[in-house]
């Protein structure tokens, strides 16, 4: 099969499972019966295009982004960069990982409520989303420079020994996979931890706030309709990552070729 087709079947494929998500909730809604419990396609439609057309909901869907944006940027530098260091130095990531370490295995609810404690209503939706984020892009780093193979490192190094230029020519083009990789994840994870925070906060401005008086007022159309948005928002983030950080890692300059030559 050629790639065009190949394409053509993949898509195909997805979009077979959407319209069957799609069927199934048609199918329940009708056999419910109650608006209350599990509105319609139809009704979750048109919250949804009120969503769209609200001042009010634009100004929470890109205070949301921001959000998102700022955390997640803190997060990708702090935790590839501290990554990297652990990766090249023992010591570090025998320092850091302990920490790494609880942050992914606490409960999440509990960071949220000493966060909220702490840090205070205002700053608990950055604090939380980059305690969540931080540690998949460290690991990514640090384990993607923890398995690159020492003789292309010793080849470098006879080029050009250089912190920097290891970084740009050796060490980065390596582990770009990885990074890609972590990106993706931490996006979408990202997007979660984020609207949970703002709802557990009850942050002004959200969409985690937004979804909080749906749920008081009862507007059940307006719940699934706040959550079809989220998933669109995780979708476009992904593809925006996807176009970010390029599905190829790059080459190394001469890396290859200069370890051929080597042997």
């Amino acid at each position: 099969m050629n790639p065009k087709a190949e394409s053509m079947k993949n898509r195909f494929v997805s979009f077979s499972g959407i319209f069957a998500i799609f069927l199934v909730w048609i199918a329940a809604s009708a056999i419910v019966a109650n608006p209350m419990l599990l509105p319609t396609p139809w009704k979750t439609a048109e919250a949804f295009f009120e969503i769209l057309t609200g001042s009010a909901s634009l100004l929470a869907i890109g205070a949301t982004v921001l959000r998102l944006t700022v955390a997640m940027g803190v997060a990708t530098v702090l935790g590839l960069s501290s990554g990297i260091a652990a990766g090249l130095v023992p010591d570090v990531y025998r320092f850091l990982r302990p920490v790494v370490t609880v942050l992914r295995t606490v409960p999440v609810i509990s960071i949220v409520v000493i966060v909220l404690i702490v840090f205070g209503f205002a700053s608990t939706p950055y604090v939380i989303t980059f305690l969540m984020v931080f540690p998949i892009l460290f690991q990514a780093a640090a384990d993607g420079i923890r398995r690159i193979d020492p003789e292309l490192v010793d080849v470098f190094k006879l080029e050009d020994g250089t912190l920097l230029g290891g970084l740009r020519h050796c060490y980065l083009p390596l582990i770009a996979a990885d990074i890609r990789t972590a990106l993706l994840q931490a996006a979408g994870l990202g997007v979660k931890v984020l609207v949970m925070a703002e709802y557990l906060a009850q942050t002004p401005h959200s969409v985690g706030n937004a979804l909080y008086l749906a749920k008081v007022e009862l507007d059940f159309g307006a719940v699934f309709a706040w959550t079809a948005l989220l998933v669109l928002m995780a979708g476009a983030i992904e593809v925006g990552v996807r176009l970010f950080a390029s599905e190829k890692t790059p080459e190394i300059n001469g890396i290859a070729k200069k370890r051929s030559i080597t042997d």
